[in-house]
């Protein structure tokens, strides 16, 4: 094997003590064995660096990364970039799983495509249990600039496999802290540099409802708000700019409401759809194999 069939994949961790464990040992259970883990510590105050640290005495695939700060995310993805090793780089959140295939199917299509630069998946979601809750297949087509900024995308940022050479034309705005995905997504397609695949299979498990909390949320949507300001000249009107923030500002005022009255996982669930018993075996399927890998 050459260095062009190996794959970075980057886990960045911040008290994640519960679940990275499994998210470790997803990447371990890969049918892709040519591979190394970056675990990027955040300044976790638990036992995450401890679980980290006994994976990487095991493997030498995996090394850990701690300087003992609380950067932030978009931050520790710039560093995972510029650490990897290989041509190729897969992002994994710490609280997530991926199925055992997921990095062989990605890393097929984007090797037989040179004017593919990344590809991504759709998901299952998971609870905190690992039980399966619901699917989400998304299908594939280009946004453009204009999708961007109106906040559509068909982009799943966690399930990213994408070539190192387009990541290091597009890193990450470390000021877009909770919307960094966003403004990746957006500085990209105004540098006509967003060219990507979608896999209609949901090969990352995400937990939506751990993920996502009202303080992210809200933060997430004044960021994109900011980033529309600074970003919509040239793309689209001041009128449709403006029509665009007060969806975003509506959003705001639906999310404070729900949460107050203890109805905010209930829109959340509206992201995903029922899963089916085929979803349920397959699920059990890859799950049984990830918990193989366990130390």
């Amino acid at each position: 094997m050459t260095n062009s069939n190996y794959i970075s994949i980057g886990i960045p961790f911040y008290n994640a003590e519960k679940y990275l464990e499994d998210a470790i040992c997803s990447v371990l259970a890969q049918t892709h064995k040519n591979w190394e883990l970056i675990l990027v510590n955040d300044g976790s105050t638990d036992k995450s660096l401890h679980i980290a640290n006994k994976y990487a005495a095991t493997d030498s695939r995996i090394r850990v990364l701690s300087d003992g700060k609380n950067k932030k995310l978009p931050c520790r993805l710039n560093q995972i970039i510029n650490e990897s090793q290989y041509e190729f780089i897969a992002r994994m959140d710490a609280d997530d799983l991926m199925s055992y295939n997921r990095l062989e199917k990605q890393l097929n299509l984007l090797t037989k495509k040179d004017n593919i630069d990344f590809i991504t998946t759709s998901y299952l979601s998971i609870d905190e249990y690992n039980n399966l809750t619901g699917v989400k297949i998304i299908e594939n087509y280009q946004i453009s600039t204009e999708d961007i900024l109106n906040g559509k995308t068909n982009l799943i940022h966690a399930s990213l496999l994408a070539k190192k050479s387009w990541y290091l034309r597009n890193m990450y705005n470390e000021d877009s802290l909770l919307a960094e995905d966003y403004h990746l997504w957006l500085e990209a397609s105004k540098k006509q540099d967003l060219n990507y695949l979608v896999v209609e299979e949901p090969l990352y498990w995400y937990r939506v409802t751990e993920n996502v909390t009202i303080e992210k949320m809200i933060a997430g949507y004044n960021t994109q708000i900011d980033i529309i300001e600074k970003n919509f000249k040239g793309i689209i009107s001041k009128s449709k700019k403006s029509k665009i923030i007060r969806k975003f500002k509506i959003k705001k005022k639906i999310v404070l409401g729900l949460d107050r009255i203890g109805m905010l996982k209930v829109l959340l669930k509206l992201r995903y759809d029922k899963f089916q018993e085929s979803d349920l075996d397959y699920y059990n399927e890859h799950l049984n194999i990830i918990y193989r890998s366990r130390s």
